[in-house]
């Protein structure tokens, strides 16, 4: 049966084979876990995701959301997969049980999530969404806060939000003008609109909790004097029983090039009443707390990238082995040859190896920071907390813009390969092109990733955190040195790292010079080829894992044995497959990244001498 979503075999790789996920049983955390029990949470996760998900897609897609008179009614399609996903209680599988999680570990969620995101994301947001609010108040929130709200969160009886953008704000949050009054019972009166907002309104929970950024009357200008309340739709009362509604709602949704099903709200606070909200953390410290929800909301959405890029990717290889057009190169001229499969013909191989490799790159870069995260909350030691905590912050912008950026790639790719038919709706890869574009939008732009990337995380810590994630990947080139068939492809990579880092000492210097605006003009191509970079390294530490496995399945075989072992082996094959995976990127794609980073190091300041006139339309 041909794979759908997400490759099965190669999640079990980079769980077991790469990543090591076993290592993780012996420890107190999770210590009553075992590969059997990790198993059938993947397995049922991917029957869920099948049966109950992904017939959602298409159908949410086309009937979109109803907005009428302040209420968003959800395609009928999404109403028993929600059900089911909270009844299942798949909504906080990394969270403490006491308060509704499973207490997995973050690997496994990414595997179980795949299987999710990758069969219908605008469903499977709904209920998702409350994780980050929930987050927020279990690390800011007093204690009748998280009494009131926390389980409710997690387990999807509720949603939940992130109100940030404002019409004259955008990106720019320091100049939100929403304002709180505090009122006698120390809640407050929140007065201002918001928009671009998720999820806003809906019909799918009784309830929905509003994380919104507002400035208390008095506090300083920017993002200094910004705060952040719990505003619910409907008012929770101090024994936990529902209350009035509040004065928080929908003025209307957004007509999306994708995400259909997803209700993209605008709210007015306070217009017709009094929309009351509980403040949460201290007194201007909003901006510190929203970003514990940003950062995990910027990782969810470059997990999003590259959960459609995969679904993406095996459409169009099953596709291609099904479409017979066009003889095979060899015949030449010969009339009489049969028409073959389109997987054949070369420039389909390539477009097919190019996305497989990106995909296996991200999906293994992906659970690798899913691996920080368990290693964190697993160390013996703060040094060690601290160490995978701060790779964890170097990496996120990367893994939210480049597998953003990349998934959508990959999408417009598979569509390539369907030709004519992928531009239509009766195949589902122009959905996930258009479903998949919001990526590099959502959470922050790339190019604000870009510059978070230059202007923070290669800085932190005088840029110790940065030469410790260098020393984690030439550990990889190191060992892949050993095996004499991937020396050169480790010679490769070796010069990879060594002008990546080259070139990160002189942006960071440049980015501190007085020509800055001219390195932070060159972040984002710094920040793709930097993201290229770590696709090589997790391709190479594929294909050392998987050499000695092949080896072992191939040693002794002539060459004719082995040519019929690969048609007939699936291990054979998929251990190959990481070889050729790895062997076409760092040949054939990452060149084009070193390219990228001499322009970088080269520093031209265009971008900065044209005038705006020069860029002309007057």
């Amino acid at each position: 049966m041909a794979q759908q979503i997400a490759d099965r075999r190669d999640i079990d790789f980079v769980l077991y084979e790469q990543l090591d996920l076993q290592q993780l049983f012996k420890t107190e955390k999770h210590r009553d876990l075992n590969k059997k029990m990790v198993d059938m949470v993947v397995t049922e996760a991917r029957a869920f995701g099948i049966k109950e998900v992904l017939p959602t897609h298409a159908e949410g897609d086309k009937a979109g959301v109803i907005f009428e008179n302040g209420k968003v009614v959800v395609p009928e399609c999404f109403r028993r997969p929600y059900q089911l996903m909270v009844d299942n209680e798949w909504t906080s599988l990394t969270e403490d049980p006491a308060v509704g999680g499973q207490g997995l570990p973050h690997m496994v969620m990414r595997a179980a999530y795949e299987y999710f995101i990758g069969a219908n994301y605008a469903m499977v947001i709904y209920a998702m969404e409350g994780h980050g609010t929930g987050k927020m108040i279990e690390l800011f929130g007093t204690d009748k806060q998280k009494n009131l709200f926390l389980k409710k969160l997690y387990t999807a009886q509720w949603g939940g939000t992130m109100d940030l953008t404002e019409p004259e704000a955008g990106s720019d949050v320091g100049a939100l003008i929403t304002s709180a009054r505090r009122l006698d019972d120390d809640t407050f009166a929140i007065t201002g609109n918001k928009i671009y907002i998720t999820n806003g309104e809906h019909d799918l929970t009784e309830n929905i909790i509003h994380p919104v950024l507002a400035r208390i009357e008095g506090a300083p200008a920017g993002t200094r004097g910004i705060s952040i309340f719990i505003v619910p739709k409907v008012w929770v009362n101090d024994d936990g029983s529902l209350g009035e509604t509040n004065d928080i709602v929908c003025t209307g949704t957004e007509e999306k090039m994708g995400l259909h099903g997803s209700a993209t709200c605008a709210m007015s606070m306070g217009s017709k009443g009094v929309c009351r909200g509980l403040l949460l953390g201290e007194e201007n410290s909003g901006m510190k707390i929203m970003f514990h929800m940003m950062n995990e909301a910027r990782l969810d959405v470059g997990f999003m990238g590259f959960c459609n890029a995969t679904a993406a990717f095996l459409y169009a290889v099953n596709f291609a082995r099904e479409r017979i057009q066009g003889k095979d190169l060899a015949e030449g001229k010969n009339a009489e040859a049969p028409s073959v499969p389109i997987i054949r013909h070369p420039d389909v191989r390539r477009m097919l190896l190019w996305m497989k490799a990106h995909v296996e790159g991200m999906r293994s870069f992906i659970y690798y920071v899913a691996r920080c995260f368990d290693l964190a909350e697993c160390a013996a030691d703060e040094k060690e907390r601290e160490r995978n905590e701060d790779l964890i912050a170097l990496l996120t912008p990367l893994i939210k813009a480049y597998c953003a950026s990349r998934g959508f790639e990959v999408c417009t790719e598979a569509m390539q390969v369907h030709g004519g038919c992928g531009y239509t709706m009766d195949y589902p890869v122009e959905q996930l092109a258009r479903d998949c574009k919001i990526a590099s939008i959502f959470e922050g732009t790339d190019g604000i990733q870009a510059m978070d990337l230059l202007g923070r995380k290669l800085g932190m810590k005088k840029g110790s955190v940065f030469m410790d994630f260098m020393g984690e990947m030439k550990k990889t080139i190191q060992k892949a040195k050993g095996i004499g068939s991937l020396e050169p492809l480790s010679v490769a990579m070796e010069t990879a790292a060594d002008q990546l880092g080259e070139t990160a000492m002189a942006i960071g210097k440049q980015a501190m010079s007085p020509s800055f605006k001219t390195a932070f003009a060159s972040a984002h191509p710094f920040m793709m080829a930097m993201g290229d970079v770590i696709m090589g390294w997790m391709l190479l530490w594929r294909a050392a894992v998987s050499s000695p496995q092949l080896e072992k399945i191939m040693g002794g075989l002539d060459d004719e044995k082995k040519a019929e072992k690969l048609d007939k082996d699936k291990n054979a094959a998929f251990y190959d497959g990481q070889i050729q995976s790895a062997r076409y990127f760092i040949n054939a794609v990452l060149p084009v990244a070193l390219g990228r980073l001499a322009a970088v190091r080269a520093g031209d300041d265009a971008v900065l001498k044209i005038t705006e006139r020069g860029f002309g339309g007057v």
